[in-house]
């Protein structure tokens, strides 16, 4: 399945070494104010060669609007955009044609489809979610019409974690850290793994302000499992918690209950979410990223005649996922709640007669 949604829905297409990557953004209501700097901007934060500390490709991820918008606004048909490669090195792949990567998607596409793109790893690259932040960057949009916020931050690599969460220094960090004081830390960790030729797992924090209570259908698209669902779909995510997650199981009911007052809740293990719907608190969300699968040492493996051997990879790639991987988490969580938000105007019959009323 290449879409996502239901009533803002979006459909990505390309590969990593392919002519282009782009996604088709459905749904979207017409009057919307699509900022095309603001969307490319969005792309300019995940877009890799911004530091030694993400993969040397250089790709300008330059964004075309395609359709969709005519005058600066949404016409309520569908959005395309398109993001030309333009750095591709596709011979640095040759000696993987017929050889399996530990930690890749190699072996699974070939058994599922009995044929692979290997330059890059063709649509299961990390280069598809360039799309996801574009569409993403749509979302956003929607969102900031209702003063709905997102963001996220790095807050652990390699087992370091942060003491602090600091969004708003995330926003300038070149890790994307939410700790100051630990951010050096965990740079010379990435540093670490890169200079050994490896790489190293880490966690990102993702946080909605502003979210209205109401946001989530259950029983079965509930607002934290569709959350789970678009974090888990990025590339290298391997668990996802909502509110206090794992620590909640080590609670009783007394401690991990959200007392109710008059103003507000008094802690927010729930991270925001009651019955699979937003109760009006922070939405949070925290997803965890393995090790880039991408290394350079050694690695013995099966070549697609079932025979064992080793090999050494070539090619450009980033020594930690989670930094780029948190720009792609805020804009999968963007992405739900502006789904969420179209999907909960016709829970009332009050909601549909305010548009249908006699005037």
């Amino acid at each position: 399945m290449n879409s996502f949604g239901v009533k803002f829905r979006f459909t990505t297409f390309g590969e990593s070494h392919g002519k282009a990557i782009g996604c088709i953004v459905d749904g979207v209501p017409a009057g919307l104010r699509v900022d095309e700097e603001f969307i490319q901007k969005e792309l300019d934060r995940r877009k890799p060669g911004q530091s030694s500390l993400t993969t040397a490709r250089k790709e300008a991820d330059r964004v075309e609007i395609l359709s969709g918008v005519f005058e600066g606004f949404s016409t309520g048909t569908p959005i395309a955009m398109v993001i030309f490669n333009r750095d591709q090195k596709s011979k640095d792949y040759s000696n993987i044609k017929d050889i399996f990567r530990p930690g890749h998607a190699d072996f699974t596409y070939w058994y599922k489809y009995g044929i692979r793109d290997y330059r890059g790893g063709g649509r299961s690259s990390a280069r598809e979610t360039a799309a996801r932040v574009a569409a993403g960057a749509v979302a956003k949009l929607l969102l900031r019409e209702f003063n709905i916020e997102v963001d996220a931050a790095v807050v652990e690599i390699g087992g370091i974690g942060c003491s602090t969460i600091d969004f708003e220094y995330a926003k300038e960090s070149v890790i994307k850290c939410g700790d100051k004081e630990i951010e050096k830390k965990l740079i010379e960790e990435v540093q670490s793994a890169a200079k050994e030729h490896d790489s190293v797992g880490g966690a990102v924090l993702v946080r909605a302000k502003n979210v209205p209570i109401g946001l989530g259908e259950p029983v079965y698209y509930k607002l934290d499992s569709k959350i789970a669902e678009a974090l888990m779909s990025i590339n290298g995510a391997k668990a996802v918690e909502i509110g206090a997650g794992v620590e909640a199981a080590k609670m009783r009911g007394s401690q991990n209950n959200d007392a109710l007052t008059k103003r507000g809740f008094l802690s927010n293990n729930s991270g925001g979410i009651l019955g699979g719907i937003s109760n009006g608190d922070e939405v949070i969300a925290k997803v965890w990223f393995k090790p880039t699968p991408s290394i350079f040492k050694e690695q013995l493996t099966l070549n697609t005649k079932g025979e064992e051997v080793k090999f050494k990879l070539k090619g450009r790639h980033d020594p930690c996922v989670a930094i780029r991987g948190a720009v792609v988490a805020e804009s999968m969580v963007a992405l739900v709640l502006a789904d969420m938000l179209l999907l909960n105007t016709t829970s009332k019959l009050e909601y549909l007669k305010r548009v249908y009323k006699d005037e």
